[in-house]
């Protein structure tokens, strides 16, 4: 008998970013015209591969970690990511959406999604990456809160330039395995003083319905933005949060700007889409 990755099998896909680094151009990056186009209109989600949407990959790894629900959250000009999976008919895993009606974060993003959250737990993960399934399926096994926390060097192995990483969020666990930090856009000296091993956030969360309270308690960033890492720094110091950090050593697809897409290309080669 094949063993059913425990519930809540319900995740939050954030696919609301403006696309702003997608939008620059990139001179001499070889792009079909259908790629060009969704990356002129800033859609990552909707860059094209090999006949598929680039998020067709992203569902259709969620689903293989045992995810069968997902709500994308989506901004409010969109005219385009709605309308593909509204009209598609899939079966491994049932798609809804939220609206995010000001691009004012990721935190804010996830508040979008509150009434698909409701009580239950659920994940959390961006619209731009491809996520190994085992990781989504180790999250969706534990209880409470939970993080992903990927190796810097797999990372870096798996094609994310090591300065792009230095962008990331750097976490460090407790002693009980819990995380005890978290560094948004470390500098140089937090860079070295996690190391080469360092584990990374990559938006890849497990969350209670309490980290809804957290995202509406904290302030903005320096940006104006309200960012899911405030909100859990928050939860962890006013509403008594822990947050098991799950070690993960493979490498994710990361489809930030124009110079990603050969690369996310010949990664995809091959890959099987079932939604």
């Amino acid at each position: 008998m094949t063993s059913r990755v425990p519930a809540p099998a319900r995740a939050v896909v954030l696919a609301a970013g403006r696309g702003t680094r997608m939008r620059r151009p990139a001179p001499g990056v070889p792009l079909d015209d259908a790629q060009r186009g969704m990356a002129d209109r800033g859609l990552k989600p909707l860059v094209p591969f090999h006949g598929h949407a680039y998020l067709d990959y992203v569902l259709s790894a969620l689903a293989d970690g045992g995810c069968g629900e997902a709500c994308i959250v989506v901004p409010r000009d969109d005219d385009a990511i709605r309308a593909r999976y509204a009209a598609m008919d899939t079966r491994r895993i049932r798609l809804s959406f939220a609206t995010q009606h000001e691009p004012l974060g990721s935190a804010h993003a996830l508040l979008a999604a509150e009434a698909f959250v409701g009580d239950d737990e659920f994940l959390v993960i961006n619209a731009d990456n491809v996520y190994p399934p085992a990781a989504a399926a180790a999250l969706l096994a534990v209880r409470g809160n939970a993080l992903a926390g990927f190796r810097r060097s797999a990372l870096v192995a798996g094609g994310i330039p090591p300065e792009r990483i230095a962008a990331y969020a750097l976490v460090r666990a407790d002693a009980e395995g819990c995380l005890a930090e978290i560094v948004e856009k470390p500098g140089p000296d937090e860079l070295g003083r996690f190391g080469d091993d360092a584990m990374v956030s990559m938006t890849l969360w497990r969350f209670t319905p309490t980290i809804l309270d957290a995202c509406r308690s904290i302030a903005p960033s320096t940006r104006g933005e309200y960012e899911l890492p405030d909100a859990v720094a928050y939860a962890m110091r006013e509403l008594g949060a822990r947050f098991r950090i799950v070690p993960v050593d493979g490498g994710v697809l990361d489809l930030s700007c124009r110079e990603d897409i050969p690369l996310v290309a010949e990664r995809l080669r091959g890959a099987r889409v079932e939604l």
